[in-house]
Parts: C-alpha cells; sequence; structure tokens
C-alpha cells in the first residue's frame, strides 16, 4: 500500500454522530479522487501572518475599503431612527477598520525596513516561478524578505503558498470562501470553479470546517476589503473526523475547554493570544535576566527533603536507590548551594509541586522562577521586580496599565512601587493602638472588622497576621511591596537591623494576591539552625543538615526572590483563574 494511501473506511461504530459519519464518507471520497485524506509535507511561503504583511500595498487598499465601508455605517447609525442593532454593526466595522489601518501601517513599517539593507539592494522570495537572484529596489516586487540569504524575484501577480485549518466555510455554488488560519493569523481562500476546473472543485467541496489545507494562488482584495488569495490548486493536508464547535462561541463550557485544550486553542483566539502572552513573558524574563549576568540552573526535581518552603509535598519512591523521595515543593536551598559554590548570580524557571488546594488561584503543579544574587539583598531584589515588570510592558504588552478581571479595573505596573510595612498596613486597618491592645480586646476589634472565625488559641502574632491575610491584603489592589514582616513567618530571611523581631523582606502583593516574596537571606548558620529547629518542632529530621553545612562554608550576603510565573501570567493577562493560563491543568478524572 502506498504510504499515503488510507485503509478502507472503518465501520461505524455505537457512538458515531452524523457529522462524524459523514466526514468519514467524504474521507472515502477524497482518497477516490486521488486526494489523500492525510497529506505529507507542504512546503509554504511562511506563517500567515508574515504572509499577509508580505503584501503592504493590498493590505493598505484593504485597509481603506474598510474604512470607507465603517463610514457609511456610521452615518447610518446616526440617523434618528439607527436602532441599536445599527450601532453595533457600525461599532464592530469601525473596530474591525482600525484593525486593518494598523496592520497595514506595520506591514508598511516593517517594508520599509526590509527594503533598505546595507548596501542598498533588496530581494524577495517566491515558492514557485523566481529564480534565485538579486534584484536592485527598482525592480523589487512586494513579497516579503528571503530566509537564509536565498534571494528570488517576485514575478506580478505574486503568488503565494499557505496552509492552515479550515474554520469557515461559505458556498455559493460555483464559489467557495474559506477562513484558513494557522497559529499566527488568519488569510481568506477564494475557490472559484472556472478558476480552479471541475475537478478539483468537485473534490474541494468534500472539504469540512476542521481540515487541513494547503492552497497555491494569487493575492487580490475582495469588494468587502478582505485580503485574499485566489486559489490555482490545492491539497488536503488532514481531514478532521470529529465537528470542531460553532466558530463563534468556541468550546463554551469551562470544563471542557480545560480538558480539551487542543480544541480550545484553535477555536477560541483569545486563549490562543493569552498563551502567546505566556510564551512571550518567560521568553523575555529569561532574556532580561541573561543580560544582567544571571545564569540558568537546573536543581533537582526529586529531593531527599521537603525543603525550602513550608508545604505539604507529593510523595514518591525512587526504586533504584530504594527511599522515599519528594517532589520539590522549592528548590530554593538547592540554589543557594550554589552561592555558596560560587556561583553569583543565579535563577531557575521550573516546576514546583505542592500537595495541597486547588481552587481559582492555586494549582499543586506550578511554574516558579527563583533568583539568587550574591552580594546583595531585599533592595536588589526589590529593584530587579520593578525592572523586570517595566522590560515585560514595554517588550510584551507595550503598555503599564491592564484591565484586570470581569471588573476591568485598571492595575498600573510603571514603576516605581508603593512600599509599606506590615505594621503600618495593619495600624492603617485596625487602628494606631491595635499592638498596644490586651489579646480579648483585639479578638473583638477583630470580629467588628469582618474577622468571622477566630481561632481561641492563637495569640497576638497569629491574631494579627491572619487579620494582615484575610482582611488587609486583599485591599492592596496596585503593586506593593509590603515590608519588615514578623520573623517567625519566614525562617530563611535575615532580620531587621533595628528590630530583631522581623525579618528584611518583602511580599510583592498585586490585585489583592501576593505575587512574590524577595529577602535579604539568612547567611548565618547559627541563626539559620536555630530557625530551622524552631520551625522543626519535635521532628528534626526535617532539618537539612546539609543545607546548614553548606552555610558552615561560608554564603555572602545574598538576595533572593521567587515569583509564581503562572500567577504574574494572571496579573498580566487580567485573568482570575489559574487555569486560563496553564496549558494542560489538572482535572478531577472523568469516571
Amino acid at each position: 500500500m502506498d504510504q499515503n494511501s488510507t485503509p478502507a473506511t472503518p465501520a461505524p461504530v455505537a457512538g458515531d454522530n452524523e457529522y462524524r459519519q459523514r466526514r468519514l464518507e467524504h474521507m472515502k471520497a477524497l482518497e477516490e479522487r486521488g486526494y489523500p485524506p492525510f497529506g505529507s509535507r507542504f512546503d509554504r511561503d511562511g506563517l500567515i501572518s508574515a504572509v499577509r504583511a508580505s503584501r503592504p500595498d493590498l493590505l493598505a487598499e484593504a485597509a481603506a475599503i474598510k474604512e470607507s465601508q465603517a463610514a457609511a455605517l456610521a452615518a447610518e447609525a446616526a440617523k434618528p431612527e439607527a436602532d441599536d442593532r445599527a450601532r453595533a454593526v457600525a461599532d464592530k466595522a469601525d473596530a474591525e477598520a482600525k484593525a486593518a489601518l494598523v496592520e497595514a501601517t506595520e506591514a508598511a513599517g516593517m517594508s520599509a525596513a526590509r527594503n533598505t539593507p546595507p548596501g542598498g539592494c533588496a530581494a524577495t522570495p517566491l515558492s514557485e516561478g523566481g529564480e534565485t537572484v538579486e534584484v536592485p529596489p527598482s525592480e523589487r516586487g512586494d513579497a516579503p524578505q528571503g530566509q537564509g540569504g536565498v534571494l528570488r524575484a517576485a514575478p506580478k501577480p505574486a503568488l503565494c503558498r499557505v496552509a492552515g485549518r479550515v474554520l469557515a466555510l461559505r458556498d455559493m455554488g460555483k464559489t467557495i470562501f474559506v477562513d484558513l488560519r494557522d497559529g499566527t493569523g488568519r488569510i481568506q481562500l477564494f475557490v472559484n470553479k472556472k478558476q480552479m476546473g471541475d475537478e478539483p472543485f468537485d473534490a474541494f467541496k468534500l472539504v469540512d470546517i476542521g481540515d487541513h489545507v494547503g492552497a497555491e494562488g494569487e493575492f487580490f482584495v475582495t469588494r468587502t476589503g478582505e485580503l485574499s488569495v485566489r486559489v490555482n490548486r490545492w491539497t488536503m493536508l488532514s481531514k478532521a473526523l470529529l465537528q470542531p464547535p460553532e466558530k463563534f462561541h468556541g468550546l463554551v463550557d469551562q470544563e471542557e475547554r480545560y480538558r480539551k485544550r487542543y480544541v480550545d486553542l484553535f477555536t477560541n483566539p483569545e486563549s490562543r493570544r493569552r498563551f502567546d502572552t505566556r510564551i512571550a513573558i518567560v521568553r523575555e524574563l529569561r532574556r532580561y535576566l541573561e543580560g544582567l549576568g544571571y545564569q540558568e540552573v537546573e536543581t533537582p526535581m526529586m529531593q531527599p527533603q521537603a525543603g525550602g518552603a513550608a508545604a505539604r509535598p507529593f510523595i514518591t519512591h525512587y526504586n533504584a536507590l530504594d527511599c522515599d523521595m519528594f517532589m520539590r515543593i522549592a528548590p530554593e536551598l538547592y540554589l543557594k548551594r550554589l552561592i555558596v559554590g560560587g556561583f553569583d548570580k543565579v535563577f531557575e524557571l521550573n516546576r514546583d509541586f505542592r500537595n495541597e488546594g486547588l481552587d481559582r488561584t492555586h494549582n499543586p503543579e506550578f511554574t516558579v522562577l527563583e533568583v539568587y544574587a550574591a552580594y546583595g539583598d531585599r533592595l536588589t531584589m526589590k529593584d530587579l521586580v520593578e525592572g523586570m515588570f517595566d522590560h515585560l510592558c514595554k517588550t510584551v504588552l507595550h503598555t503599564y496599565e491592564v484591565e484586570y478581571g470581569e471588573a476591568k479595573e485598571i492595575l498600573n505596573f510603571k514603576p516605581p512601587f508603593r512600599e509599606a510595612a506590615y505594621s503600618d498596613l495593619v495600624r492603617e486597618k485596625m487602628g494606631a493602638d491595635w499592638f498596644d491592645l490586651p489579646l480579648d480586646a483585639a479578638r473583638e476589634r477583630a470580629r467588628a472588622a469582618g474577622l468571622d472565625e477566630i481561632d481561641p488559641a492563637w495569640d497576638m502574632l497569629l491574631l494579627t497576621h491572619e487579620v494582615y491575610d484575610k482582611l488587609i491584603e486583599k485591599t492592596l489592589r496596585q503593586p506593593t511591596f509590603v515590608t519588615r514582616i514578623p520573623r517567625q513567618f519566614v525562617p530563611l530571611a535575615k532580620r531587621c537591623a533595628d528590630d530583631d523581631s522581623l525579618v528584611d523582606v518583602f511580599e510583592f502583593v498585586v490585585g489583592g494576591k501576593e505575587l512574590c516574596p524577595g529577602y535579604s537571606e539568612q547567611n548565618n548558620p547559627l541563626v539559620q539552625r536555630a530557625a530551622f529547629e524552631d520551625q522543626a518542632g519535635e521532628d528534626p529530621e526535617k532539618i537539612d543538615e546539609d543545607f546548614i553545612a553548606a552555610l558552615e562554608y561560608g554564603m555572602p550576603p545574598t538576595g533572593g526572590l521567587g515569583m509564581g510565573i503562572d500567577r504574574l501570567v494572571m496579573m498580566l493577562t487580567g485573568t482570575e483563574v489559574i487555569r486560563d493560563v496553564i496549558l494542560f491543568p489538572q482535572l478531577k478524572k472523568l469516571s
């Protein structure tokens, strides 16, 4: 059997719906017509976004048409008898016209930059019909710049080869309009019987929504201002046997979106943009840190002791060593060992695992960035956080303001950020005399302020922290560094020089949630041991003796921070649910 041929169409099984059965029939019919439903390599001119940008002249023409249409619709909507629907149509047309103008302007800018290289000679590639030559600017066409130094002249009209998934089909009889998308954008295919010929056109009628196709043709702009490809030839690349969700709504059920993220990504542009933004954020964080001389390292994911944070670990068994191991809850202690070893600036961007709650803002498996700088402190990390946000806002978001959550609250990430001491925030909320109150009076005031559940075993320290967690933190909407926190809550940090009961740290809070802590790290092994012993209580095995030994070899003054990437992406994309920024979040197995 030919490697591209398809086995006989399988008999329908129980549960197959009419869509799947029809697609199986289409698959068989395509095979019979000489169109293998699962094709092989297709050399295209590039991603659809790049292909669109290669014709700035046509994008400008399309933008002008859309602008004219939007103006006409706006005039109609301004009439006294116009209804809400007319105004909505006009608003949509105006938004499309503005988007088209932006795309045309950007493409024109890229084209101008592309066409004036050093030496004054530009060249353009084309997938078919152009030989490899250098083309003077006076003879250059409008196709995009070549890749890898391959220069090809562009005959006119400019041909192109595109490939993607079919997300809409409008069959007008002898003409079919197709919305074709890849991971970067959309382009319209104009499939015409006269242009293509009877046999290829009839075969194209067997294409279904969700299929992948490749097409070759010529650029043009329709009367409605759509940049399109007039298709001369096409090929089948992949037949979708399952019906995708309806185009304009995608997957509506939220849990189904998480379980079938692969469908969500190609039917929901907003979801795809969110993950593109996440990828860009991670890339730019690495670039920023490496530009400052930080080195990325990797430390163990399985550890003999669960250290670096107070959390419940996942436990696994190492067969080769015949011992239980812990999935790491934090890489902190290993990264500090590297500081001892002479790595002055290190960071790790990887997964942590905590066998705890699963809710709108917590996931047991999550991505964390931890950074450590020898000879630094909390202020070093504060500067680093402000620099990170400045860089991300400039390179990824192109704005300092983000609309957050359903309320569309504006979060402003323009540094510098507010700094406030923990005790000052408590006094602002609970009264200037809070820390002088007897415990019973403090409990009554806390209840009156809205703290409903108070454990009788809490002392003033724990009661105050509960007041902060439940009543104060959620009010810190704009980026805020909360500093000078009681030392009992941060055993790995250095104490404040002017108050032994506090530690020199910050908690960076945005939108009412902690985004990252930053420390002046504890480097005194004697004080660190005492803090570990206090934390371990009657279980001395929880003390990491090897880490204490590392400190005894000497660790320089060090600044460190840990930032949850999932929560960072939530903040910068305006998302309130953590599962919306994790490609494949953990879900309960369906029975």
